[in-house]
């Protein structure tokens, strides 16, 4: 080690530019190396015409879907899986580069022990997406406890991040007896184990009160394996966690207040879930945003009215993104 400090040292500042620059090109590669992930058998492509890959991060495998060309969004949800995105991608990916995935302990990432599964870990599956795919600049697009963990982990890069998606969903610390009784409730050990005894939660979210408006029975199939005993778990674990991650809800307050502030944001919530009043929260926080309501929409908005939504992210990305 000595002898090669030594030679680097000795050679002109031009070299050791150089020098630094393969080392750091090496270092991405190892860093961008893709897991093969096989398909399952509950997964056929005619309902996922997606091909995914693994990455490494926090010594835990993240299934990642990386679809399309163009500017970058990168889509993140904490409690289900992937599958959410699939029709709001199919409708961007001709114009933007898609990158979903799986939240740590969900769909086809690996999975964990409950005491594992933070919107913290969530965070940091994001940073390291970030810094494994090496997007030099990218917008959000966040949904439900995506919000607090996609803004936690676009924050360690901030000078990368060029916008903010939030559909249905929230960036600050939960407060109120509404709001933190949901969490607490959704977060208990009782429903979480009735949950994985019933399959209540997904036989719900793949309904048209969920996802399943314009879903067909494969596809609604196919959602719900995704999810499966042990992503039913981890939901769970997330509403949980959701409760009480001071720290993180901290580090979301500083991105917003602070390198965020200036973003170009929009919201696109359903007329009929927003019981908490995230939209106008929003609106007061960043008053030049742009609004968008989802009629007859629900919890899932993307999949309510994917050509809207895709629409509504398409002019956006367009009129306030690009242009910045």
């Amino acid at each position: 080690m000595s002898e090669y400090t030594e030679s680097v040292e000795s050679k002109p500042s031009h070299d050791r530019k150089v020098a630094s620059s393969r080392a750091s090109a090496q270092k991405q590669r190892r860093h961008a190396s893709r897991i093969a992930l096989a398909r399952p058998d509950w997964l056929p492509e005619s309902v996922w015409q997606f091909d995914s890959f693994g990455l490494e991060i926090d010594d835990s495998i993240i299934a990642v879907t990386d679809v399309g060309s163009g500017p970058t969004l990168l889509f993140v949800h904490c409690g289900l899986w992937s599958f959410v995105w699939r029709d709001v991608m199919t409708r961007l990916a001709s114009d933007f580069r898609c990158i979903a995935f799986d939240a740590p302990g969900t769909g086809r990432s690996a999975r964990l022990p409950g005491n594992a599964i933070t919107l913290d870990r969530a965070a940091r599956a994001v940073a390291g997406i970030v810094d494994g795919l090496a997007l030099e600049y990218f917008t959000l697009v966040v949904h439900d406890l995506g919000g607090p963990a996609g803004v936690a982990g676009a924050a360690q890069t901030p000078e990368r991040v060029r916008g903010v998606a939030a559909i249905n969903t929230f960036g600050w610390k939960p407060s109120g007896a509404l709001f933190r009784g949901m969490l607490a409730l959704m977060g208990s050990a009782p429903i979480r184990e009735l949950d994985v005894l019933t399959g209540f939660l997904p036989r719900i979210t793949a309904t048209a009160f969920g996802v399943g408006r314009h879903l067909d029975l494969a596809s609604r199939r196919a959602f719900s394996a995704g999810v499966g005993d042990s992503g039913r778990r981890a939901f769970h674990y997330y509403m949980r966690d959701a409760r009480c991650c001071d720290a993180l809800y901290e580090q979301v307050a500083t991105a917003l207040d602070g390198p965020f502030a200036e973003l170009a944001l929009v919201t696109i919530f359903g007329e009929r879930n927003d019981p908490l009043g995230f939209q106008p929260r929003w609106k007061a926080m960043f008053p030049g945003l742009r609004q968008v309501v989802v009629a007859k929409g629900n919890h899932f908005p993307m999949c309510d009215d994917p050509d809207l939504v895709a629409g509504t992210i398409r002019s956006w990305h367009r009129e306030r993104v690009a242009t910045r």
